[in-house]
């Protein structure tokens, strides 16, 4: 079946938040379909993040989020694909692989000069599609804080 990618609007926040609930659910969190409404509704409301959607048949299979940010050293915007979803009906069927390439797609006609993604080095399968995407890993170590 065809897969279609469009950017998220206010009408695709139902279908979105329950995607959403579930990818939060994945890496654990519990689920609240309230929450994850709100914080899409907010992050699209004040152009936040950019959603892309994948849908097939109608319905909505995945989603992309991309926040912005911007490069001193290359004085350029970049992106980072923070979020990538695919309902587990969907998967292994070219979803995953629309969506990056809606990505990559989406940031070039923006003008960007790249965009950065982090994944879990155990997570094989994300890690497989990324490369087979033209996806390259670098072996920058990554620092963060709890506040």
């Amino acid at each position: 079946m065809t897969i279609s990618i469009s950017r998220a609007g206010p009408a695709d926040l139902d279908a979105l938040a329950a995607l959403f609930d579930a990818y939060r659910q994945f890496y654990g969190q519990p689920s609240d379909p309230a929450l994850a409404r709100q914080w899409l509704r907010e992050r699209l409301r004040f152009g936040e993040s950019t959603v892309l959607l994948a849908k097939r048949a109608g319905s909505t299979v995945g989603f992309v989020q991309l926040y912005p940010m911007f490069s001193s050293v290359r004085t350029a915007k970049t992106w980072i694909l923070n979020d990538l979803y695919v309902d587990a009906g969907a998967r292994r069927q070219g979803v995953a692989r629309a969506l990056l390439d809606a990505a990559a797609t989406f940031a070039r006609e923006d003008g960007a000069a790249g965009i950065a993604l982090e994944t879990s080095r155990d997570n094989a399968a994300a890690r497989a599609l990324y490369l087979a995407a033209g996806w390259q890993e670098d072996a920058t170590q990554w620092y963060s804080l709890a506040l």
